[in-house]
């Protein structure tokens, strides 16, 4: 009979991901068959699954983290935010609708049947179940028809442990705080706590977990330290982008406007982790650098409104001038759909129906449609035959002079779009830069070497995280804690 434990955080970014990720490897090492679960995400950074849905990044991470394919099961409710009060709602991998905040909040519970029912049937999969929480579950104003963190684990009866954020500060008070707003049988639910992100020596916070531990009556399960490969793994929230720049390095300089909206930011992960690129996130109400080689423009959950603020901030005229100059310019997915002379929403996907001029840099024109595409794809790079594979996940159509120039082959259709000169590119596909091949071919083809093998990388780096977590954390404890799933 499978067994079930959930990792809840006193906050966001407490590093609840990562650390399920390495629970996970740690218990596949120890030849245990696995499974990560969210049951809601909030993310504009998503993974296509092999069974035609999308689903959080992160979780798609935890699946590498067990060895297997991601799987809509994994993350049954996905929150895309698309405006400021809304969000696409994604149910089990499809596209369900768009809900303003308020209206979610009071219909979240009617989701409860289905999150269920992709629990049960991941159980019958494997031994474990390490299940990630959303935010905190200490947000009182969210726990009526909550289905993200002690909602669900009422439900599914599955057992807690409360994970606090020392890095931030007040990881007392985070942790004896949670207690005393929850109600008593959430708290029975909380079979222990732990600490991560610890900087220095751990033996100076022993009163500090002593005194968690007296006040909440709660064993701790480890005071985990800063594992400072984290940055290694593909991420999963706009606020960790800083920490992955490369600014102020030696190399190729590749310039990323940071937009409000931006989504599928793990394409530059792989750029990141290169000695010989100085990639650089660029924030509204600074210049897109004089110096910058590449302009890259990434994903966006509204290429409209997304392409709006780009304009606001002026990185339009400082586009235009970096071509002038010679530069370089990619745009993948919504950057690409900017990068055209037109972009016309008919159906009001993302908002009042309306058509809106592009940057004008590629003789291409889009047209956005209800029907969402998501696939995996593989294939090659026409110029250099390298191999790549990436997955299309967008609404919308490009058509235009510019398509008669495709610089990828997909099976057999062509994709992609490309100025006369070759130095403006844009294409749908994502993922792309996590190919080897395709990154070394590419990078070559602007003058520096690629000395990176991502995907080796991202595998050594688990299994890092794995030994991390036998070290400092519990494991044993956790499994004990674990329960039956129903």
């Amino acid at each position: 009979m499978a067994k079930a434990i959930m990792i809840q955080g006193t906050g966001s970014n407490v590093g609840k991901s990562v650390i399920v990720a390495g629970i996970l490897r740690a218990c596949r090492n120890r030849g245990m068959i696995v499974r990560p679960f969210k049951p809601q995400n909030m993310s504009n950074n998503a993974a296509v699954t092999a069974d035609g849905g999308e689903i959080g990044r992160a979780q798609a991470l935890q699946a590498r983290a067990c060895g297997v394919d991601p799987h809509t099961d994994m993350n049954p409710v996905l929150l895309k935010p698309q405006t400021a009060t809304g969000a696409q709602v994604i149910v089990q991998g499809q596209l369900a609708g768009h809900q303003e905040a308020r209206a979610f909040g009071r219909n979240k519970e009617t989701l409860m049947p289905v999150v269920l029912q992709s629990f049960r049937r991941l159980g019958r999969q494997c031994d474990l179940i390490v299940v990630e929480g959303a935010g905190s579950p200490a947000e009182t104003n969210l726990r009526a028809g909550d289905i993200a963190n002690m909602g669900f684990a009422r439900a599914a009866h599955v057992p807690v442990v409360l994970m606090g954020d020392i890095d931030r500060g007040g990881v007392i008070a985070q942790i004896v705080g949670t207690q005393a707003v929850l109600d008593a049988e959430d708290n029975a639910m909380i079979k222990g706590f732990c600490v991560n992100k610890f900087r220095g020596d751990r033996s100076l916070f022993d009163a500090g977990r002593d005194d968690i531990a007296a006040r909440t009556r709660w064993p701790s399960l480890g005071v985990l330290p800063w594992f400072e490969h984290a940055t290694r793994l593909p991420a999963e929230d706009v606020m960790d982008l800083p920490a992955r720049a490369r600014s102020g390095g030696s190399g190729l300089v590749v310039s990323v406007p940071q937009l409000p909206r931006i989504s599928n930011f793990d394409d530059l992960d792989p750029l990141a982790a290169e000695p010989s690129v100085d990639l650089r996130m660029i924030t509204a109400g600074n210049p897109i650098p004089a110096d910058t080689d590449l302009v890259l423009l990434v994903g966006s959950k509204s290429t409209i409104g997304d392409l709006a603020a780009l304009r606001a901030t002026g990185w339009d005229i400082d586009i235009a001038a970096h071509i002038r100059r010679g530069g370089h310019m990619m745009g993948l997915c919504g950057g690409y759909q900017m990068l055209g002379n037109s972009i016309s929403d008919p159906a009001g996907i993302e908002g009042e129906a309306s058509t809106v001029q592009g940057l004008g840099h590629l003789a291409v024109n889009t047209v956005l449609e209800p029907h969402k595409n998501l696939s995996l794809r593989s294939g090659h790079h026409l110029d250099s035959g390298a191999a790549l594979q990436g997955y299309e996940i967008h609404m919308g159509k490009t058509t235009g002079a510019d398509c008669a120039r495709p610089w990828l082959m997909l099976g057999d259709t062509h994709e992609g779009a490309s100025s006369p000169n070759g130095r403006i590119l844009g294409c749908y596909l994502h993922g792309i830069f996590a190919s080897d091949a395709f990154r070394a071919a590419y990078l070559g083809s602007l003058g520096v070497q690629s000395s990176v093998t991502f995907e080796d990388q991202v595998e050594e780096t688990l299994d890092a995280l794995a030994r991390h977590i036998e070290m400092y954390f519990d494991l044993d404890a956790l499994l004990d804690a674990a329960a039956e799933i129903g």
